[in-house]
């Protein structure tokens, strides 16, 4: 692949930001007052606007190339630069595949761009129904169902099923998606520790104790989009047919790109077929947005048609997108997938050891994900632009995303990064996070260093 060169952003000096664009979260401008829906966000507003001319808004960025393993970018604020692309999730590669691209083209060629319908009435083609058998096939269940979106199907899934009087337990990290199905299906929500398969079970045997009657959904993921790590799915499903309770296992960022076939958690855990329920997203390994939910009786998929309003009064996947997911799907299980998944085990395996050999220990377990901690958001924002101008692209999570005070950078690796595009990146990002130390440790009248943990003093909007 041609080698592109960055060198937009380098020469130029890095001021210290204002304490205003270090300071604060989103947090702080969640619950605005006032009688005017509109202008109350103009706070909202005016602190992004000082981070992004600080160049610490590190969000809302935009490709000006493939989503390759360099890439060249451009800073929501015009800035444009890029280099070893750490940012991008397309695990496999796949979104440059030449076959998957010869599939794009053909399907345009036989349906054109536009799917011109809902599932429910005419937006399904050859194709699609393809993919869910092929979807079904692989994860050894008999039925899918495909969705606009990955966030659609989590939450249609759980809106589908749950109803006020139901309950759900699910871990604490569970996506968004679940996160926000839960709270739109019922009070009756309990969060778990995360990982506590222990907690998940004591939770479960009370509910169940005190109420027969109504159904409890479980949830958890394959591998968590911020930690990198897995549950016991095996025993979580075993408490679930124990209590009569339903499992739920999103399977977003493992499906594809773990394990034999690359059938992730649920097959190298050996519980092909015997997973309640089973949700994913396209976005990460198969190179196209879009979802599905993978059930194991007609009865559940046909709830999902009438009760899932995400799929039902949405638009349904283009033929473009489904003849993507489709190919890709044959390349994930083909020799070719799994020489693929190795190159990207050996990827992760390489920044991680270079990380380590920097004293930076990274989250979780081995996958596509490598989330690399950073602490005070101050840190994360200067580090974030230093990196970018020394020629790697990361991508930085803070509240709500994780907690306040526990940023990190959320690395996405790909089978196409060679180990010294890995190691080269691991000690890019290790030199900004040690400048931007240095700078807070210069600027400390902003910058609070107590205890070992850096925050901007500041006073909640």
């Amino acid at each position: 692949m041609h080698e592109i060169s960055f060198q937009a952003v380098n020469d130029r000096p890095t001021p210290y930001p204002p304490v205003a664009a270090l300071g604060k979260s989103v947090a702080h401008f969640a619950r605005p007052s006032g009688p005017n829906l509109l202008r109350r966000t103009d706070r909202l507003f005016q602190w992004v606007e000082s981070r992004r001319q600080a160049n610490v808004w590190p969000y809302v960025r935009s490709l000006d190339s493939a989503p390759a393993a360099t890439a060249a970018i451009r800073y929501e604020a015009g800035d444009p630069g890029g280099g070893i692309n750490l940012a991008s999730q397309d695990y496999l590669g796949l979104s440059s595949h030449p076959q998957v691209h010869a599939a794009a083209i053909e399907s345009v060629a036989r349906f054109g761009v536009h799917s011109a319908g809902s599932g429910v009435l005419l937006g399904n083609t050859s194709i699609s129904l393809e993919l869910e058998r092929s979807i079904a096939e692989t994860l050894h269940v008999p039925h899918a169902l495909l969705f606009p979106t990955g966030w659609a199907a989590g939450y249609g899934a759980v809106v589908a099923l749950v109803r006020p009087d139901d309950h759900i337990v699910m871990d604490e990290l569970a996506h968004a998606c679940l996160q926000s199905g839960a709270q739109a299906s019922t009070r009756n929500v309990v969060r778990v520790r995360h990982l506590d398969t222990e907690a998940f079970r004591a939770a479960i045997q009370r509910i169940r104790a005190a109420d027969a009657r109504n159904g409890i959904l479980v949830i958890t993921e394959g591998v968590f989009s911020m930690d990198a790590d897995s549950p016991d799915i095996r025993s979580l499903q075993a408490i679930c047919r124990e209590y009569d309770a339903t499992l739920l296992v999103d399977i977003a960022h493992d499906f594809g790109a773990l394990g034999p076939g690359g059938t992730g958690q649920i097959g190298i855990q050996g519980m092909l077929g015997e997973v309640d329920l089973v949700m994913g997203s396209f976005s990460k390994t198969f190179a196209s947005n879009g979802g599905f939910v993978a059930v194991r009786t007609p009865e559940v998929k046909q709830f999902m048609q009438i009760y899932a309003g995400s799929w039902m009064f949405s638009n349904a996947l283009s033929p473009v997108q489904a003849a993507t997911v489709l190919e890709a799907l044959r390349i994930v299980r083909s020799p070719e997938g799994g020489i693929l998944r190795h190159q990207l085990q050996a990827a992760s395996l390489a920044i991680r050891d270079e990380f380590g050999r920097g004293g930076i220990h990274c989250l979780g377990e081995p996958t596509a994900i490598v989330p690399t901690p950073v602490g005070a958001e101050a840190i994360g924002r200067i580090a974030s632009w230093l990196v970018f101008r020394k020629g790697a692209l990361v991508n930085l999570a803070e509240f709500p995303v994780v907690p306040v005070g526990a940023s990190r950078f959320r690395i996405q690796m790909m089978a196409a990064h060679t180990e010294a595009q890995a190691r080269t990146g691991a000690r890019l990002v290790m030199e900004a996070l040690a400048e931007a130390r240095e700078m807070a440790e210069r600027h400390r009248s902003h910058v609070n260093l107590a205890r070992g943990s850096e925050s901007v003093a500041d006073t909640p909007a």
